[in-house]
């Protein structure tokens, strides 16, 4: 059922219209003995999610006993991160997931499922991993906090992937970023029904049904008069239903379909955000639907330090890089350690342009940062980001359609996280 519903393209939520709302729908659950949050980690910090759990903690108090960022295969939070993230929310309610130690296998989603809705891209079963915290953790009440947002693995982010993914395993996470990519992310991408959510969804209703979850979900989107993120919507329940009326806003919100395909696009990777491929390659995801053939993306990357936040992955792209599908599978076929880590392999076919534009990432010059050697052993192009930064200064730039001083026009984006792009002959409804 839906607990709390309110958004609009036009509306503005505040804090305080946040914590009425979120306030208004824990009331109508009734008494709450033990509650955990699972929000998601510092990489969706404009997503609210952050003072919602803060706000859930001040409604709830000591009955409120844990807090478990869906990290997924991301770097655990620092200190700071936390405090800039949570506000007044005490450390001491962090746990760590750990993707490889920390979960149970609830059931496992049928092969001959799997290949039915992947249209026979894959087949094998697919288990229904969560952190083991979910399970033994005795909680009246689970609250998944997120923001949907179009996605390059499941169509839309958030929902029962926040629990899936976020606090997912091993097996679990290859398999589903592995259907995603043999499916294909450009039929998915912007789509609330996609394989992998069909995926998850059958695991929600076989698995976890004794899991007492509910969705709290933001839509977020930049605003294209004055270029400032606003909250548009809330939407809070604990079924499908509540998913999907935060989709269909989402659509309209951080969806920018373009009448013509674009030459040359510039991105700016925020350095509080983007230190790994594995995230900025957003960039790459999310516009790649409106790149012209032949086209450019140029990536501004100042704190780009990593290849992968987990250590093996970052290993496997290292060895692999991003030289497209066909090398990618083949890879796969030759060697265990790339079957092992499907969700590494899926992020390689994911980033690679396929050969049909050019990716140029321009990393900072601190000894932290990758080199140029490193990026271009991967597959991408290499740039001087000081260079490239006073032609391309994001502090001067708009989002959107750019023309620069000697005539050449470009698309900025300011944050690809939020958004997805595409030309209109690219994107299928």
């Amino acid at each position: 059922m839906i607990y709390y519903e309110i958004g609009s393209t036009e509306l503005e939520l505040n804090a305080d219209d946040l914590k009425k709302g979120l306030f208004e729908a824990l009331e109508k659950m009734g008494k709450k003995q033990k509650v955990l949050a699972i929000p998601p980690d510092y990489t969706r910090l404009p997503s609210r999610a952050g003072e919602l759990t803060e706000f859930a903690w001040q409604y709830y108090g000591e009955a409120l006993t844990d807090v478990l960022p869906a990290l997924g295969t991301h770097s655990p939070m620092t200190g700071h991160q936390i405090s800039h993230m949570f506000g007044s929310l005490p450390a001491s309610l962090i746990r760590e997931h750990d993707w490889r130690n920390d979960v149970v296998t609830l059931g496992n989603v049928p092969a001959e499922f799997v290949k039915e809705v992947s249209g026979g891209a894959v087949e094998f079963p697919w288990p229904a991993q969560v952190n083991k915290l979910l399970v033994e953790g005795n909680f009246d009440l689970i609250l998944s906090i997120g923001q949907v947002v179009p996605h390059e693995v499941v169509g839309m982010a958030n929902y029962n992937k926040n629990i899936f993914v976020g606090t997912g395993g091993v097996e679990g996470i290859n398999k589903s970023h592995f259907v995603g990519a043999a499916y294909g992310m450009e039929r998915m991408m912007g789509h609330a029904d996609t394989p992998v959510r069909r995926i998850f969804n059958y695991a929600s209703e076989h698995f976890t049904q004794h899991l007492p979850i509910v969705y709290v979900q933001t839509v977020v989107g930049l605003d294209k008069k004055d270029g400032i993120v606003k909250t548009r919507g809330m939407f809070i329940g604990d079924d499908y239903e509540v998913f999907d009326k935060a989709a269909q806003l989402a659509l309209l919100v951080n969806f920018d379909l373009l009448e013509k395909p674009l030459k040359k696009i510039v991105v700016y990777l925020d350095p509080t955000e983007f230190k790994s491929t594995w995230l900025g390659n957003k960039s790459v995801y999310r516009t790649r639907m409106a790149i012209a053939d032949e086209g450019e993306l140029i990536i501004l990357a100042p704190a780009l330090k990593e290849f992968g936040e987990d250590k093996e992955i970052d290993r496997l792209i290292r060895k692999y890089g991003y030289f497209g599908t066909p090398q990618t599978l083949k890879a796969c076929d030759e060697n265990e350690e790339l079957r092992k880590n499907l969700s590494a392999a899926a992020h390689l076919i994911h980033g690679s342009s396929e050969g049909r534009f050019s990716i140029t990432y321009c990393p900072g010059k601190g000894p932290e940062n990758l080199t140029q050697a490193e990026i271009e052993s991967v597959g991408f192009k290499y740039a001087d980001i000081d260079k490239m930064t006073v032609k391309y200064n994001p502090a001067k730039l708009r989002d959107g359609y750019n023309t620069m001083p000697d005539g050449e026009e470009i698309f900025y984006i300011s944050n690809p996280a939020l958004g997805l792009w595409a030309f209109k002959d690219k994107f299928k409804y």
